[in-house]
Order: structure tokens, then sequence, then C-alpha cells
């Protein structure tokens, strides 16, 4: 049986619903020669920020049970080197490119925008506001629907491309957030980031990270991002680019089957570099074996 596993992820057409998350792949150039970037749906870059962030002061990372801690703090070279440097490569390998951006005021992200509007090979902007550890910016806009509001609408007003931002799982109430992202004009929701957490070193009597918080991944909170997917899935039109904690194609599929229309391949990939080809290959079986010719007949399927 052939399978169709393309999908439209709010005007990014994408060969298979496989992408990597923002962060965890770079720019997929440190997997050459384990998993070619051109071989997933799309890579979604590292947060882009308007100019070069150093990020927080390490420890940057503490394993847990089930997952582990980050503080990268958004470490980037800011968008003239990756506008110089980094997209023509991305380009030359015929990558699909959804860019994070990331920044500390409503005007930096308009600006960024505006800049990638007119960048040759950016096929959407996935945009940062639920970085859980950044002193300023990041989460602080995705926390309140008035704020998610005036950044998608903003961020919309400076460029055609599709504009999906990416939510933040440290909420009250995320249907009411991607309800008020979809009425700014967001195009697909991507979600969703890490939970905020934190880790103790009981010998040295003081927090391991050098930011004290980090953001929580991995299968950890699986469960929490599926709840979240299924609650967003009914709350909104637009599509949905789920994720958090999947490890394998059953993961991805769980996803799928609670609405969303494509799955963002994260802490995996440092266990498994190779996951993402893994999960593709995974998901075609299972639809074949369902009898489904095409994603679409999945997404939502469990969804009461």
């Amino acid at each position: 049986m052939t399978v169709n596993l393309e999908v439209d992820l709010g005007g990014i057409t994408l060969a298979d619903p496989v992408v990597m998350a923002s962060g965890t792949f770079g720019y997929g150039f440190g997997y050459e020669g384990l998993v070619d970037p051109d071989k997933v749906g799309a890579i979604i870059t590292k947060a882009t920020t308007r100019e070069p962030w150093a990020g927080n002061p390490p420890p940057r990372i503490a394993e847990t049970p089930c997952g582990m801690l980050n503080a990268i703090g958004l470490e980037n070279p800011g968008i003239k080197v990756f506008l110089s440097e980094y997209l023509p490569r991305l380009r030359r390998n015929g990558v699909v490119v959804i860019v994070n951006i990331a920044g500390r005021t409503l005007e930096e992200y308009v600006e960024l925008a505006s800049i990638l509007e007119t960048s040759k090979g950016v096929a959407g902007i996935e945009v940062n506001i639920s970085c859980p550890n950044v002193d300023r910016g990041g989460m602080q806009f995705g926390t309140d629907p008035e704020a998610v509001y005036d950044v998608v609408q903003s961020v919309k007003r400076e460029t055609h491309l599709p504009v999906m931002p990416k939510l933040s799982p440290n909420v009250s109430d995320i249907a009411e957030i991607a309800k008020a992202a979809e009425s700014a004009g967001a195009d697909a929701i991507s979600m969703v980031n890490t939970l905020q957490g934190m880790a103790v070193d009981i010998e040295a009597k003081r927090p391991i990270l050098g930011n004290v918080f980090g953001g929580l991944s991995g299968p950890a909170i699986k469960p929490v991002a599926l709840r979240m997917v299924y609650q967003v899935y009914k709350a909104v039109d637009v599509p949905i680019l789920g994720g958090g904690g999947i490890m394998s194609a059953k993961d991805a599929i769980e996803f799928l089957l609670v609405g969303a229309t494509a799955v963002s391949i994260g802490t995996g990939t440092f266990v498994n570099p190779r996951l993402a080809i893994e999960v593709k290959t995974g998901i075609e079986d299972y639809l074949a074996r369902h009898g489904h010719t095409c994603l679409h007949e999945i997404v939502g399927a469990a969804v009461l």
C-alpha cells in the first residue's frame, strides 16, 4: 500500500510530518553522517535573536529521571551570522527551514520578522514566546493571552511567511493562549516548550544549574504535552506541531491521534540521533498496517 506522508503545516508543505525541534538539532550540521537534514520534514533552527546572545552561566544541563533540565539561555550568534553562514548552507542541502526567533522586546520580534520576510530559503517562522530560562522575553510573552496576541499580530504584520508561535506549558489554560494566537493570525501552533524545573546538589547544598531554574524535557513531560495538544486541538482550527518527550514512533503516533498535524523531535535526538528517521518509518508502517493511505486520516482520531 502506498502511503502519503505529506502534510500542510499552516502553509508550510512537509514531505513527512517529522520536524526537528528548535535547539536540540542546532542547524543540523552537527548530525552530518548520522542524519541528512533533508531527510526529515523540516528543521526548526536554534533560536535566533537580533544580536548575539551569550546564554546563561554554566552548568547549563542536568540529567533527571526520564528527562533532562537545560538552561542554555538561547545562546546564538545573531541574525546576521545566521543569514550569512548557516541559511545558505541549509538552502544548498534542500532543507525545509523554519526559523525560530526570540527577543527581549516586541520590537525585536518585529525586526526579525521583517528581515526574514526577504530572506530566500525560509519556509516559515516559529515565534519563541515560551523559553523558561531567560530573564527577559521568552516566557513572559507566552503566559498572558494579550501579550501572545500582540506578539503574533505584530509579527504577522511584517511578513507573508507562515507564523507559528511556540506555546509554553507553564500556564493555567493552554487553550486560552492558543485561541489568542489564532485570533492574532497564527497559521499554526507549535507546542509544547519545556516545563520549568530545577535540580539540587545535596553535597554542595546549592542548585545544580547556574541559572537555578531550567526547562524540563524528555519522556517525563509527554503525558502533559499530550493533554495540552488534545485541549488545543479542540479549541482552535489551525494545524498543530506537537511534541514533548517523543522517543519512538508510538509516541509520535499518540500526538497525531490527539490532534497534531506534525510532530517535533527534541531531546530524544540526544539519545538516538537517528530517531527522526525511525519515527518517520514507524508512522508510515502504522498507517499501512491500519489501511490508511494518507496521514490526515488519523489526525485527531482519538479526540472524543
